[in-house]
């Protein structure tokens, strides 16, 4: 059998056989095609993966996972989730990765219990950062009381349980900083006077995730700060809270030596907005660095989104009063 191209059309055998087969290389033109996968099909996968070396599954699962996020319509959910029982840690890490856009409720338990049960730090710290999405959907009330109480327990025990490296307590906080009806600001601050500079910089990070302009002298005063990776952070909370005393700030950001930190406080002149924030970005399209023009522009289209004329979401269909832009009533 040879090797696929992307106007083959492969049935799911046909491209699982030729992914088990070790001496051709994965293409993802044929991974495309495990796309889909129900649980008949999950099976014959667990079969061939059972005879690859681990070399291949990691291969494997990191190119699905790099797929998924690029291409929104493939969909590896199953194999992800069936994956996340793989004795290799290297692959649980990237079944939690590839599962980033399924939000489906059943998920929350086998989060859980990897956050705080996963003999591997890098797959508890995994779990733990996705975990963040389930608790801004429990904030936002949509999942069940038994699902938000399972969200909310599981990220502060880890966070209260000293015995837990730093990296995951860390990312457990990065998580929780969603949910308003935890004792965020013990959390937080106790986090931001940590030594652990990582520490400190998810607390940053967890600042900008309450909106809460509470924190705004920390994170004006993080925008000075010596450290590119902090800057970075402080960035975005400002971003987040939509800080507009820490517009001018942002705007001098633009010219940071660092052109993550650059970006970043392009992004967050779209989220705070304003005249100067505006004529600072449009004079960013005019730069040498593309990264830098297409963050400006893309600040520029949420800045305008942000300020627009909002009437054009609004309209009655004609013939059908009482139906609302999405054609229900």
């Amino acid at each position: 059998m040879k090797s696929g191209t992307k106007s083959h059309l492969w049935t799911f055998e046909e491209a699982l056989a030729l992914v088990c087969d070790e001496s051709q290389a994965l293409a993802r033109s044929v991974v495309a095609f495990l796309s889909g996968a129900g649980r008949a099909e999950v099976s014959r996968f667990a079969e061939c993966w059972r005879d690859m070396s681990d070399e291949r599954r990691r291969e494997l699962i990191s190119l699905m996972a790099e797929m998924a996020e690029s291409d929104f319509e493939l969909d590896f959910n199953d194999i992800f989730r069936w994956s996340l029982r793989a004795e290799d840690p290297v692959v649980r890490e990237r079944a939690i990765e590839g599962l980033w856009e399924d939000d489906r409720p059943a998920l929350i338990e086998p989060l859980v219990r990897m956050m705080k049960e996963d003999p591997a730090e890098g797959v508890r710290a995994k779990a733990a950062i996705s975990l963040g999405r389930f608790a801004l959907q429990a904030e936002l009330g949509e999942l069940s009381e038994e699902r938000a109480r399972q969200v909310r327990e599981g990220l502060l025990e880890v966070i209260a349980r000293r015995s837990e490296s730093d990296e995951v307590r860390r990312r457990a906080i990065e998580a929780v900083a969603y949910l308003s009806e935890v004792p965020l600001e013990e959390i937080i601050t106790e986090a931001y006077t940590s030594p652990n500079e990582r520490m400190r910089q998810s607390a940053v990070f967890a600042m900008g995730r309450t909106a809460d302009t509470r924190w705004a002298a920390e994170v004006r005063a993080e925008l000075r700060s010596p450290s590119p990776a902090m800057r970075y952070e402080a960035a975005r909370a400002a971003g987040e809270i939509s800080l507009k005393s820490a517009a001018g700030q942002l705007i001098r950001m633009l010219k940071d030596p660092d052109s993550e930190v650059r970006q970043m406080a392009a992004w967050a002149l779209g989220q705070v907005g304003g005249e100067h924030a505006r004529r600072a970005l449009e004079a960013c399209q005019s730069s040498d660095d593309e990264a830098m023009r297409e963050a400006a522009e893309d600040a520029l289209a949420e800045l305008d989104f942000g300020t627009g004329d909002l009437d054009m979401f609004y309209f009655e269909a004609e013939g059908e009063p009482g139906e609302g832009p999405s054609g229900k009533g």
